[in-house]
């Protein structure tokens, strides 16, 4: 508990940008989640993150739109006086591509079974890159919006095999009663101009995810010259929640090795 209180303790310490923030020499992680999922996907990789020292910020992401989501970002990274690692899963990395765009405290970005578009692509065309995926048939029908557009949730009947088929089951139930739409206009906007290009990337991805194919996961990781890149066996979609050791180790090191 103690060292749960500290980690919390830098974490606001490094939004209000007192001096206890200042003096701490590890970079700030900025964890981004993305559609079907909400900040609390994190937590198994937060609480080794914060026993190990690190200031961690969880952010809820809007799921509205790859610009407006990106920018949500950016206004928080232009908060936070520390050197920070960015790191993104699945259409949350989309929002950090687009969100830390000029932002020198940026050091690190880490995709985890996430999207790494290049200029003008699409999560949706991105994820249908490859064979692979079978999100498609597993939506519930689509919920209109008084302003225009859907939004789209997984069916909670579909969701443990699609989503999360690592995790237990009674886990994965509460994930899908939770779950966080994104709208279909965020799938399908075109991205801007790529952070990776001029940010170190780290990649970390299962080899059974049924949302994004591997195929394309290894793709985005060579094109954005990954530092390192790691496959888990066996990983679902949510490799941060069945297997966040492997997902904070990676956190870690990009935060150590990026400025090299």
């Amino acid at each position: 508990m103690k060292r749960l209180l500290t980690g919390i303790a830098l974490a606001l310490a490094v939004l209000s940008g007192t001096d206890a923030a200042a003096e701490t020499t590890k970079p700030t992680i900025v964890l981004v989640h993305g559609a079907f999922a909400d900040s609390t996907s994190w937590n198994g990789v937060i609480r080794i993150l914060e026993q190990d020292g690190y200031p961690v910020v969880s952010v809820a992401n809007p799921l509205r739109s790859v610009s407006g989501d990106g920018a949500y970002v950016s206004d928080l990274l232009a908060s936070i006086p520390t050197p920070v690692v960015l790191v993104g899963h699945s259409y949350g990395g989309s929002v950090i591509t687009e969100g830390a765009r000029g932002h020198d405290n940026v050091k690190a970005l880490v995709y985890v079974a996430a999207f790494a578009p290049d200029a003008g692509e699409t999560a949706a065309a991105l994820s249908g890159k490859f064979p692979g995926s079978t999100l498609g048939p597993t939506l519930a029908p689509p919920v209109k919006l008084a302003g225009g557009g859907v939004d789209l949730y997984i069916q909670p009947s579909k969701f443990h095999a699609q989503f999360a088929a690592d995790v237990n089951a009674d886990d994965a139930a509460l994930m899908a009663a939770t779950q966080r739409p994104i709208t279909e206009a965020a799938l399908n906007e075109k991205s801007g101009a790529p952070a990776w290009k001029g940010i170190p990337s780290w990649f970390i991805y299962g080899d059974q995810d049924r949302n994004i194919p591997a195929k394309a996961l290894g793709f985005m990781a060579e094109r954005a010259k990954s530092r390192q890149t790691v496959v888990v066996p066996g990983a679902s979609h949510v490799v941060m929640v069945s297997h966040p050791e492997p997902v904070a180790k990676l956190i870690e090191q990009a935060g150590g090795d990026s400025g090299r």
